[in-house]
């Protein structure tokens, strides 16, 4: 049987539907090929550690991405085009790490549940892993309306 979508593989699961989540952003950035990606909730001193590790930034954050592929925005991924990064069948897409403290504290500072607040970061994380980004407005604006249109698509709304 041919394996397609994109698989979020997470040792805790905590507080979304991260099939549905993953379900929508294969659909949205019309991907064709079987995808991974690998989710960790961690702690604000993990968090901070990998920000200053492995991006030399001191400080805590809510949500870090390790895209593995370079050049996919726009694109759809195929196993053809990264050989060398499939796994299990799959063309393995990075890493998120979402820290648990920082979306409790969000969520309370913006007035919405801590499952809508995770959502968002594991989806703004997994655009991330397809290239897209936010350091000019032009691209900010491109990916918040990808997020809002995701976000929309599985009934998780601003509250």
């Amino acid at each position: 049987m041919k394996k397609s979508g994109l698989e979020v593989i997470c040792s805790t699961k905590k507080h979304l539907n991260l099939k549905k989540l993953a379900d929508s952003v294969y659909k949205t950035l019309a991907q064709e090929d079987a995808l991974s990606a690998e989710l960790e909730f961690v702690s604000e001193e993990e968090i901070a550690d990998l920000n200053l590790r492995l991006r030399h930034v001191a400080g805590v954050t809510d949500v870090l991405s390790f895209p593995s592929l370079d050049g996919v925005r726009h694109k759809v991924i195929k196993k053809t085009d990264f050989p060398f990064d499939v796994e299990d069948g799959r063309v393995f897409i990075g890493s998120i790490a979402v820290c648990v403290t920082r979306a409790e504290e969000q969520a309370a500072e913006y007035g919405h549940s801590v499952e809508r607040e995770f959502t968002y970061l594991v989806c703004h994380g997994l655009l991330h892993l397809f290239g897209y980004d936010h350091i000019d407005e032009a691209d900010r604006a491109e990916m918040r309306a990808l997020e809002d249109k995701i976000m929309e698509d599985i009934g998780v709304t601003r509250e």
